[in-house]
């Protein structure tokens, strides 16, 4: 049976593409490893935010247009994307929230205390200290590798049908159930990022696509032969995923499971200095070939933006 090793990265939409530099990299200390555009809407820009390297299972990805609708979290989408940290760090974290006005709430579960807060345009983000993974080293703004957020804990999905969502964590991509708590049910991966998913039980309102919403969850696969696999796999059992897709930094294919959620498989490769060295990642707007020739013409229409850093501006009001 193959096995995916865990949760290879998330993709969410936004409004505001500064705003959600300052927020990501100039808060949460994430390292904006690739500024490029989506390929399907190269007006877009498309922002991957990571550890120091960008290693699967670190990075969330976001689609800002100043132009969508605000969403609403619910049934068939991602409704929390949890991120780890290192253990004894909460009580900074709380500091830090509190020194940029984010408000934020504590919760447990399966023996995890959560800091739970939303993002500017309204996405749930939680951090929990775990030991699993290596610290991440990108210093910003005094987040020194003792605090700094490691990667992602996990996910919380939110389903029409849980049970149905649950089969296919646990009988098509191989993860582990860990159980139920409370109303929500944990499944487990073996590696060190990315590697619970909890699946919410209790009922939900119906998800509505746009700002504040996450697109879509991707899981990992090692390299083009296995995504090959996987998409043999998931035609047998009726799941239709697309064709392979060129992403540029991964190669990748998309199915809808059965309790609404937009699941994608990418492989681990090439990775994020494919185009970039490791030292200059997120430094300049990449585009894939196919899209060099309109490279003037994006630049004048996307909207200026770079990694700021927050603490020289913390008495101004960004979120």
């Amino acid at each position: 049976m193959l096995k995916t090793a865990g949760i290879h990265h998330i993709t969410a939409m936004v409004n505001d593409a500064q705003r959600n530099i300052d927020f990501y990299a100039g808060v949460l200390g994430l390292r904006l490893v690739k500024k490029t555009v989506n390929f399907d809407r190269p007006e877009v820009y498309h922002l991957y935010f990571g550890n120091e390297t960008g290693n699967p299972g670190t990075v969330i990805t976001l689609f800002p247009w100043e132009k969508q609708l605000k969403g609403r979290i619910g049934t068939g989408q991602v409704g929390v994307t949890s991120y780890m940290v290192p253990i004894g760090s909460i009580e900074f974290w709380k500091a830090r929230l509190d020194q940029f006005g984010i408000d934020y709430r504590l919760s447990f579960r399966f023996g995890e205390e959560y800091l739970t807060f939303s993002d500017p345009d309204g996405l749930q983000i939680e951090l929990t200290e775990r030991n699993d993974g290596l610290n991440n080293h990108w210093n910003v703004g005094g987040i020194l590798p003792d605090y700094a957020i490691k990667g992602f804990s996990g996910a919380t999905l939110i389903s029409t049908q849980p049970h149905k969502t649950a089969d296919v964590l646990e009988n098509i991509l191989g993860l582990q159930c860990l159980g139920d708590e409370d109303g929500i049910l944990r499944f487990k991966s073996d590696v060190q990022h990315g590697n619970t998913v909890d699946i919410k039980l209790t009922p939900s309102v119906r998800g509505l696509m746009g700002a504040g919403t996450v697109h879509h969850i991707a899981w990992r696969a090692s390299d083009e032969d296995e995504l090959n696999r996987w998409k043999l796999s998931l035609q047998e059992k009726e799941f239709y995923p697309t064709e392979v897709l060129n992403r540029k930094y991964f190669q990748s294919i998309y199915f809808h499971e059965k309790g609404g959620i937009l699941f994608e498989i990418a492989t681990d490769q090439p990775g994020f200095t494919v185009d970039e060295p490791v030292n200059r990642l997120g430094e300049k707007l990449m585009l894939p070939s196919w899209l060099e020739s309109k490279r003037g013409e994006l630049e004048e229409t996307l909207p200026n933006v770079e990694v700021r850093n927050m603490e020289d501006d913390k008495n101004e009001t960004y979120f």
